[in-house]
Parts: structure tokens; C-alpha cells; sequence
């Protein structure tokens, strides 16, 4: 059984998520901070103070219901996909040049047995003469 989980555990494919989780969840926190330090204060500076997180509470009691900080989040989530969307972009262009670049680069072709002794015979004959 260990076997088997060690072979599962080092399939290539395996690997590749486990990094892309990894930097997805740095890379969230860093456009999370993005949001929450430097656009979150700028529209508020915009509207003229309004912090989108303490402001824009509703409720009664204990049962609140926090429309700013879901709205930062949509804004998280945006600019998240933004970026995502923006790289998949990025590599996506990089991978078709490569792929023109192959297709560019004409293959020679391949010659029969035959072929190749018939141009062999047609050579010899043309250096006897």
C-alpha cells in the first residue's frame, strides 16, 4: 500500500497541483492585501471616507450582515480571475509561437527502401558516365 501511495504521490501531474495550490493561496493573499490596504482605502477616499468594511454593517443585535467586506471580496475574486485570466493569456500566446515555430521546420521525407536504392543505382549510373 505504501508502494502504491508513494507511486500516486510522485506522478507528475500530482506534483504540478500541489505547487499550483501552494502559490494560488500566496498569490491570494497578496492581491487579498491589495485589496484590503490599497484599493479598499482609495475608494473610500473616493467617496469621501467611506470604509466599505465598517460602514456598510446591517443588522440588529449580534446578527449583523456585512455588506463591505463581501463587496471586497467580489473585488478579490475579480481581480484574481483578472490575473489568472491575464497569465493563462500570456502562456496560452507563448505556446502557439512554439507550436508555429515546430510547424515552420519542414520535416524531410521519409524514403522508401526502394527509393533509396533506386537513387543509389541512378547515382553510380550518373558517375560512370
Amino acid at each position: 500500500m505504501w508502494k502504491e501511495f508513494k507511486e500516486f504521490a510522485m506522478k507528475g501531474n500530482i506534483i504540478d497541483l500541489a505547487i499550483g495550490v501552494v502559490i494560488g493561496g500566496a498569490f491570494g493573499k497578496i492581491v487579498s492585501s491589495l485589496v484590503e490596504n490599497i484599493i479598499t482605502p482609495i475608494i473610500g477616499i473616493i467617496t469621501g471616507g467611506i470604509n466599505l468594511t465598517d460602514s456598510l454593517i446591517f443588522g440588529i443585535g449580534d446578527a449583523q450582515i456585512k455588506l463591505g467586506v463581501f463587496i471586497q471580496s467580489i473585488i478579490d475574486f475579480i481581480i484574481i480571475a483578472f490575473s489568472i485570466f491575464m497569465a493563462l493569456r500570456v502562456l496560452s500566446k507563448l505556446n502557439r509561437k512554439k507550436k508555429e515555430e515546430l510547424a515552420e521546420v519542414p520535416s524531410a521525407p521519409e524514403v522508401d527502401a526502394k527509393e533509396e536504392l533506386l537513387m543509389e543505382i541512378r547515382d553510380l549510373l550518373k558517375n560512370k558516365q
